[in-house]
């Protein structure tokens, strides 16, 4: 009898270590409604960034369960945090805890006693993310209350949760924006202005397309999530909350609907349908309607993170809410509830969406209450069968390996012999970030009737991240099937390109293998940062024009004075468009340019100057819009920042006062809906919310567009001498107004005879034009649908347009999805036309797709430096 009381007694003492200091923490920590005078989604309430920052840091100060990394500045300078929840004992030995996960997420070489102490000591990692969106303005808000109900709850549920799980939340994946749309969205309360959209982009750059930005990790939110999801902890579960249009369903959840896209291990579908059935089944509980699975968003989507995830072996999943007016709440009658083309044709019960919302009020309050139950089930399914999730985590990684060393390819090896190898290098990061195991070749090599130079690059698919691999760098089919056409036979958009295949986008050479290379070869353990080489000759240096990054360069060199000449005709080794720099340029700024950009400066021993013309930095102007902003126009900017182009932005009223020749040389107008330029139609292009609002809902002085005084004004700059570039629809400006001798040859064509929805497409260079100097002969293009193909129609000046890149004969298509190729078959895909003293470039596509497609940023890079060429 004694030893039960003792036993008792121990028992009771254990609950009172795990409980009691929770408890007397939990009355220290604020609530939130406390803390920031409101409850978490209440109505014309929104905490702000900055005010959340605050919290957290306080939450982590006070509770043993909550750890805050900040993990550093966002791209506009506010802070980025990660917070990690747990048991205190979980949190204490945190990294101990890491190197247990990645046994399980890359088990090669382990021996089997490791991996089951890994499984039976390990905890399950989930990560959450809110926020990304931050016109989607509930999941943000939703996190501060989960977090306080983490770091005060002493519940069975809770402690089992802290106990099995490592719970990692990215509070706000885009806190620039969060701070934007609060501001925004403040202003105009009480006011007929009240829940319209913001007018520019939320994020600096790119607004929406934040969340296809994973793969490529162009901004440091992506490189922060990717740190953590793919290279730090690699979790078993990955929740990104999202909302959707107003209209529909309330609350999807997973999985995903047809199509999905294969080669991620078949477990980690079920897992999503898993996790998915228990965050319906505990929404139900809760007695939230309106909640579908499988519906709406299909397993084939976009890089973003919750869709490159299942291709990591995490389960990586979404859900989306109903939308209010920001924090405004809407009102819908029962009939303007509508199903979806994926997954639910009607709104009406089916057994994914039993328990229809019937209409009536719909608020922030009613989404961060079902955002908080779906967040807490994630959890609680994967503490209850923590031994599962980490087994087949196990499992998930051996199987993939196993599929890479039986399958072809066995390997992709990447030559060190390329067009462009400083872009080249930039894939191999790029494919570093993803946590790709890469190795590099020592000495030279031949294989399957190939000889490869040493410093090639070998990427084998025996390894867990094979699918991650497998799209990235081989060829993508998108399914042409039931799944992926409508009723009446017209194609279903995919939800965003048909391929993500990198090496195609960057212009790299990429082989395929069937065998493993046997070669010399080195794990690459860090990211490669090449320093160019200098070697001065008589006559100067040359910079190779085949080089992206020659651009940046020369724009360093044009910042500090320096006089550069571009070869126009092939001589002695140098080729047209490569730059010439001069031997009086200081020997410590050519220096510290190689060092910065990797462009070698090698001796130029003859004399160019008969070969070569002066060429000087483009005064370079970009047309920028409101109605929310345009994507393209942000992630142009980035670009050009990127490569050191100085550049303006011109609003309306500067290109309506006219006399643009005063200040610029070149104006690119961004792809972007012609109407939406001009003021005809809203534009609709920057992600900034669910509701159409034409422009008169907008303030007066955000109602956009330059209407015919502007596009008098840009044909006057063309007409005086000005160059004006075009990417994709926009061209359509020029063409209707300036009357030029070019015909979009798909325009009007229907879906179902020609569609390419995000395909890469071969085309033929003509590299002697100045527009596609340094291209190779045949290049590759990114094309979407709305995108255009080119044919010039007779004129008294034919003569005045160049095809730059042309589309080839046949087999069109390299990756994604393409019906009817006979329409752009030797189409014009680049154009050049003369207009008065200057010209207009017409790109039919979109050249520098969000910082992505390398393999053609040259073409925009060579019109705005030959817009300048004339100029002294």
């Amino acid at each position: 009898m004694s030893s039960i009381r003792r036993l008792v007694g121990l028992a009771c003492l254990l609950v009172l270590t795990i409980v009691l200091p929770a408890t007397i923490l939990g009355q220290q920590i604020p609530s939130p409604e406390s803390f920031f005078g409101f409850q978490m989604g209440a109505d014309r309430k929104l905490a702000r960034w900055d005010k959340m920052v605050e919290y957290y840091d306080l939450v982590g100060e006070r509770s043993p369960r909550v750890h805050v990394v900040h993990m550093g500045p966002s791209t506009l300078g506010n802070p980025f945090l990660v917070l990690f929840i747990s048991a205190p004992d979980n949190l204490a030995r945190l990294e101990q805890l890491k190197q247990l996960n990645a046994i399980l997420s890359d088990p090669r070489g382990v021996p089997e006693a490791d991996i089951e102490r890994a499984i039976s000591e390990g905890k399950a990692v989930v990560v959450q993310s809110m926020g990304l969106h931050s016109s989607e303005v509930a999941a943000s808000q939703m996190a501060v209350e989960v977090t306080y109900d983490m770091a005060t709850r002493n519940d069975g549920e809770m402690l089992r949760i802290l106990d099995n799980t490592i719970a990692i939340m990215i509070p706000c994946f885009n806190p620039d924006g969060e701070i934007m749309i609060t501001d925004w969205y403040d202003q105009w309360i009480g006011t007929e202005y009240e829940g319209v959209s913001m007018p520019w982009l939320y994020h600096h750059y790119i607004g929406h397309d934040n969340n296809r930005d994973a793969f490529m990790q162009n901004t440091i939110e992506s490189f922060y999530g990717a740190e953590i999801m793919f290279r730090e902890w690699v979790p078993q579960a990955y929740v990104d909350h999202h909302q959707m249009g107003a209209y529909g369903a309330r609350l999807y959840v997973p999985p995903y609907a047809e199509p999905i896209r294969p080669d991620g291990d078949p477990l980690v579908w079920r897992e999503m349908s898993w996790y998915g059935a228990h965050i319906a089944y505990k929404e139900e509980e809760a007695g939230i309607s309106g909640v579908v699975n499988a519906a709406i968003y299909s397993g084939w989507g976009h890089f973003g993170f919750h869709w490159i995830t299942p291709f990591h072996n995490i389960a990586g999943m979404l859900t989306e809410s109903a939308s209010a007016r920001l924090a405004t709440p809407i009102f819908l009658h029962p009939d303007q509830l509508q199903g979806s083309r994926r997954g639910m044709p009607e709104y009406e019960p089916q057994t994914t969406f039993p328990n229809p919302w019937p209409g009536g009020w719909w608020r922030v309050r009613d989404i961060v209450e079902q955002q908080k139950v779906a967040t807490i089930a994630v959890l609680d399914i994967a503490a209850r069968n923590r031994e599962t999730v980490l087994r087949n985590a196990y499992l998930k990684a051996t199987r993939q390996v196993e599929r890479g060393a039986a399958g072809k390819p066995a390997a992709f090896v990447i030559p060190a012999t390329q067009h462009d190898p400083l872009t080249m290098q930039k894939m191999v990061n790029k494919l570093l970030g993803q946590g790709i195991e890469v190795h590099q070749s020592t000495n030279g090599f031949s294989h399957e009737d190939r000889i490869y130079s040493a410093g090639t690059y070998v990427v084998s698919l025996a390894q867990p991240k094979r699918g991650v691999i497998r799209w990235l760098l081989g060829r993508t089919f998108y399914p042409d099937n039931d799944y992926t056409r409508s009723r009446d036979g017209s194609p279903m958009r995919p939800y965003d390109m048909s391929t993500d295949n990198i090496a195609e986008y960057m212009g790299v050479r990429v082989d395929p293998v069937d065998t493993w290379v046997e070669a010399d070869l080195a794990v690459v353990a860090d990211t490669i940062d090449p320093s160019g080489q200098v070697r001065q000759g008589q006559y100067g240096y040359v910079m190779n024009g085949r080089l992206n990054d020659s651009f940046k360069a020369a724009n360093l060199l044009w910042q500090e004075g320096v006089a550069l000449r571009r070869i126009f005709e092939s001589t002695e080794g140098l080729r047209p468009g490569d730059f010439i720099v001069p031997s009086t340029t200081s020997e410590a700024l050519i220096a510290q340019v190689a060092d910065q950009t990797g462009v070698d400066f090698n001796a130029l021993d003859t004399d160019a100057s008969p070969v070569s013309s002066p060429v000087t930095q483009p005064r370079l102007g970009m047309y920028q819009r409101y109605f929310g902003g345009n994507m393209d126009e942000g992630w142009t900017r980035l670009l050009l920042e990127r490569f050191e182009f100085p550049y303006s932005s011109i609003l309306d009223e500067e290109l309506r006062d006219g006399n643009l020749n005063r200040n610029y040389d070149v104006i690119i107008l961004p792809d972007d809906n012609v109407g939406a330029m001009t003021g005809e139609s809203r534009g609709g292009d920057g992600g900034g919310g669910y509701f159409a609002t034409g422009r008169d809902a907008y303030p007066p002085e955000y109602r956009s567009g330059f209407g015919q005084p502007g596009v008098d004004a840009l044909e006057a700059f063309v007409a005086n001498g000005g160059t004006l570039v075009t990417f994709a629809r926009a061209s359509g400006l020029p063409i209707e107004e300036f009357g030029l001798p070019i015909r979009n040859v798909v325009e009007g064509v229907p879906s179902t005879e020609f569609w390419s929805p995000g395909s890469t497409l071969r085309m033929n260079v003509d590299n002697t034009n100045a527009i596609g100097y340094g291209m190779p002969e045949e290049a590759v293009g990114l094309f979407l649908q709305g995108n255009h193909a080119y044919q010039v129609t007779p004129s008294a000046r034919n003569e005045a347009t160049e095809r730059i890149a042309t589309f080839v004969e046949r087999d069109i298509m390299l990756s994604g999805w393409l019906i009817g190729e006979h329409h752009i078959a030797e189409k014009a895909a680049v154009v050049s036309v003369g207009y008065g003293q200057g010209k207009i470039v017409l790109i039919g596509f979109r050249a520098q797709h969000r910082v992505q497609t390398h393999g053609t940023f040259k073409f925009v890079f060579n019109a705005l430096v030959d817009a300048a060429a004339g100029r002294q």
